[in-house]
């Protein structure tokens, strides 16, 4: 299995990369595909696909902020069961985040992600692949050390609509053991992570405003 970086909109495994998450993820999680070409051109982004025999069967979108030494992880892809497509591209994305904290004089402190919650969402099938059950997820991530900050989570839609979609949590997998993090650190995050996607609904730019107000929110299990 190959691990490659799809930087350009044009390059032919992007189309198999869109595909992979238009059958995986609901509407509302997945930008339109003329919308990938500027994120694709972002050196800051960074989106790889595992390719097996020719085929895009996985994919992962990440992030470093070298200012904070945080990472956050956009979206995992498993497209297929029994190839070990998983932990592949956790291997890869890891190594890769480690020599990017390195190549800029840091150690990467932890990593966000937003994880979904099926105790109060159900209705998500995942293109009917077995892996990417929410359930199975959530209790994959749980294993690696994620833990859920304690706080009504929503995020813009990324369809653009200024809607709220909400039934996700957001975590954070702290590479120093901590009980909590600084509100205004993760409003401060936040703002920055979803910068570029207007408008914002209502209710996400409240939530962000209340966290700023709060000295600490606890990180509890999953």
């Amino acid at each position: 299995m190959e691990y490659i970086r799809v930087n350009d909109l044009d390059d032919p495994l992007f189309a198999g990369l869109h595909r992979l998450m238009s059958e995986i993820f609901p509407p509302e999680e997945v930008l339109a595909f003329e919308l990938w070409r500027e994120p694709l051109r972002d050196p800051g982004i960074r989106v790889f696909v595992a390719v097996h025999a020719g085929e895009v069967v996985g994919a992962t979108e990440y992030r470093y902020y070298p200012e904070d030494d945080i990472a956050m992880t956009d979206f995992t892809i498993i497209g297929r069961p029994g190839l070990g497509i998983g932990p592949f591209l956790a291997k890869r994305r890891e190594a890769d985040l480690q020599s990017l904290a390195a190549a800029a004089g840091g150690t990467l402190s932890g990593m966000f992600a937003e994880i979904y919650d099926p105790y109060r969402s159900g209705d998500h099938e995942f293109g009917g692949v077995k892996p990417m059950d929410p359930f199975v997820r959530r209790e994959v991530l749980a294993h690696l050390g994620y833990r859920r900050l304690d706080f009504a989570y929503v995020h813009p839609s990324w369809q653009g609509d200024g809607e709220a979609v909400g039934g996700l949590d957001l975590c954070f997998l702290p590479y120093r053991e901590t009980p909590s993090l600084p509100g205004p650190f993760v409003a401060k995050f936040l703002r920055a992570y979803y910068s570029v996607l207007e408008p914002k609904p209502a209710q996400w730019t409240e939530m962000v405003q209340a966290l700023e107000r709060r000295s600490g929110v606890d990180l509890l299990p999953l």
